[in-house]
């Protein structure tokens, strides 16, 4: 018998994800090439597989034995990402290292210190916005603007290079990109990624690759490999599940209009981005894990030498957690033991920044737009064909009454 696709072409990720959970929690698939990887699609079963420690779970790629033994083709699709050298392939020491030196830009009060600058630049987005008038796409405008805009901020990309990532970032991510162009694209980001730190030697500044820079030639805590693989991981996922978060959360209001005018009154962003990442959240899959002896998770044996990830999109609707509500937008939904933004030793180091952008962004866009439609249906949306993220490509609104 054969084993179910994934991700399934003829249906959207959330078809997949919500078929796929209704057959076990967890569930052997096929990605593209005929490999064989562990989803776990319930609360239960992400939420174990999230708090694994070291000796259950490594992240190295070099614990996946088909990676390495001719079971997966040279041209898979996915190997350019499975065997990246960064923060979320390290395990251990390497992992806690790195974590910490980038941990440094995403303290709680770094964070709200970038509070003005991030208002800055909604505002002047939301200018361009209502410049553009009825029929503006708000994903290029703002939804992917933004969160691209305050993460090259960060890190000192230059204004004019940021389209160019952008684009890398979608190509890397789309299950559709041929596994030569995947290649060549993950070449090409490299490459300026190196091209970028040496910059940064030779010319620092005040941003966190210039501080990285710094800690590998002055204290020698990291090599340059390392330093650009962190730029790789935080460059490409340190926008993109932002991009999609705003771009759900958008949706899920406009279908819920209801949930909109509660939000609007009582000043309840903050739930908005919650409930959004349970209800649609933007990674359709983690990058994997690899089981270091057999696992039993939610019942269901993973044999050593696996590669399990974990589905957030279905683990999000979980009936058995959420009751018979899953399925509703509901802002005042009690979150509890909620996996938002992972959880365990790798919860995401980015979570206070992408909380902040999101709750300044949605407050903004609505206060300037109250009025705001979509000027389509809501299940005419396209989405991402991604493995790893989803989210709205395109969101064309009518802006209606501008608001003070």
């Amino acid at each position: 018998m054969s084993l179910p696709a994934f991700p399934a072409l003829d249906e959207s990720p959330l078809d997949t994800c919500i078929r796929l959970r209704a057959i076990a929690p967890v569930v052997e698939v096929q990605f593209p090439g005929g490999v064989p990887a562990y989803l776990a699609l319930t609360h239960r079963a992400a939420r174990e597989i999230l708090a694994g420690d070291n000796r259950t779970f490594a992240r190295d790629p070099k614990h996946w034995p088909a990676l390495h033994d001719g079971s997966i083709p040279e041209d898979w699709p996915l190997r350019a990402i499975v065997q990246g050298d960064h923060l979320s392939t390290k395990d251990g020491d390497d992992h806690r290292r790195l974590r910490g030196l980038v941990g440094r830009a995403f303290t709680p009060g770094r964070v709200r210190g970038m509070e003005p600058r991030i208002q800055e630049i909604i505002d002047g987005l939301l200018d361009d916005v209502v410049a553009a008038g009825d029929g503006v796409d708000l994903v290029p405008a703002f939804t992917e603007a933004l969160p691209m805009a305050v993460i090259c901020e960060l890190f000192g990309v230059p204004e004019p290079e940021r389209a160019r990532l952008r684009k890398w970032t979608a190509a890397l991510l789309a299950h559709t990109t041929p596994p030569e162009e995947a290649f060549e694209t993950q070449r090409a980001l490299m490459a300026y990624l190196y091209e970028l730190a040496e910059r940064k030697r030779l010319e620092p500044g005040d941003d966190l690759t210039s501080g990285l820079v710094q800690a590998r030639d002055r204290d020698d805590r990291l090599t340059t490999d390392e330093l650009v693989a962190v730029l790789w991981l935080m460059l490409v996922a340190g926008h993109e599940t932002t991009v999609h978060l705003l771009g759900h959360a958008v949706a899920a209001l406009s279908a819920h209009p209801d949930q909109l005018a509660l939000a609007v009154a009582e000043d309840r962003w903050d739930d908005v981005v919650e409930e959004t990442l349970r209800y649609r959240h933007s990674v359709m899959m983690t990058s994997f894990r690899f089981t270091l002896t057999d696992v039993t998770i939610a019942d269901v044996v993973i044999p050593e030498g696996s590669a399990v990830g974990v589905v957030y999109q279905a683990s999000g609707l979980d009936p058995e957690r959420y009751g018979e509500t899953a399925d509703r937008f509901d802002i005042t939904r009690e979150q509890g033991d909620g996996i938002g933004f992972g959880h365990g030793p790798r919860y995401c180091i980015g979570a206070p920044l992408a909380r902040l952008e999101s709750r300044l962004a949605l407050a903004s866009l609505y206060r300037r737009l109250p009025g705001l439609t979509l000027a389509i249906d809501p299940d005419d949306i396209p989405y991402s064909p991604s493995f790893f993220t989803v989210g709205p490509l395109s969101l064309p609104i009518r802006l209606g009454a501008e608001g003070p």
